[in-house]
């Protein structure tokens, strides 16, 4: 059987366990309250945000675990608030009952929108 490709953040998130809907569901709403103007899409096949046109961040799902993907910048501005956290350049990784605190995300959305608007 072949998978369709989500075309709305809420088509990914039917597509998900429970537990995990849940976490990304909160991560959602903080991405939206950090930044109400970013638009909602799909890209690369996960739930992505846009603002003003451009990339402003992503999140998904895997096999053992949820992933956040606010860009290398926004990171290494706070990596000291994520040593709990499993990291790669660009990710930030979570277990879904464990979901990345709303202050928090809000800290890297601000981030990324400073990096977006300066081009």
């Amino acid at each position: 059987m072949v998978r369709k490709r989500p075309r709305t953040i809420d088509g990914y998130l039917r597509g998900v366990s429970a537990d995990k809907r849940a976490a990304l569901q909160k991560l959602r709403r903080a991405i939206r309250a950090a930044e109400p103007k970013a638009e909602e899409c799909i890209a690369y096949d996960v739930p992505s945000f846009r603002l003003d046109g451009r990339f402003l961040c992503s999140f998904g799902a895997a096999a053992k675990h949820c992933a956040f993907y606010p860009g290398s910048r926004a990171i290494e501005m706070h990596r000291s608030e994520l040593v709990k956290y499993g990291l790669s350049k660009g990710t930030i990784r979570f277990q879904a009952e464990k979901p990345l605190p709303a202050a928090l995300v809000r800290k890297l959305v601000k981030a990324r929108i400073g990096a977006v608007r300066r081009g």
